[in-house]
């Protein structure tokens, strides 16, 4: 089943989900080729993966190719740590060092607390 927020490959009868758009830009004889654009426009061409790589441009014509680098591979174990060693910190600043009262029932994402 396809999503509704994918896109197909414009190439005649490719079913591919695009990732690239190639946009033309007549007056400067240049195609450029970026990530997938946010939304579609009549214009510009989506393409797949197979497509964007196999690309061919008339002669004479530039083709600037824009490329996103992805190097977030997310926060390391350190980096984690120091968050939780934070909230920690807090936690006790706010309860002056005390303990926590016990839960006296849960549901869900509500609890229930003894009062004071």
């Amino acid at each position: 089943m396809r999503k509704s927020n994918s896109r197909r490959c414009s190439r005649a009868s490719c079913t591919n989900a695009a990732i690239k758009t190639l946009t033309y830009i007549y007056s400067d004889s240049t195609a450029v080729l970026g990530p997938l654009s946010t939304y579609a426009e009549p214009h510009n061409y989506d393409l797949c993966s197979l497509h964007s790589e196999r690309l061919t441009v008339p002669v004479g014509w530039s083709v600037i190719k824009e490329e996103i680098i992805n190097h977030n591979t997310g926060p390391s174990e350190e980096d984690l740590m120091a968050i939780a060693d934070a909230v920690r910190e807090v936690a006790n600043t706010e309860t002056g060092g005390k303990t926590m009262q016990p839960e006296l029932g849960r549901r869900g994402h509500l609890r229930v607390l003894p009062s004071n």
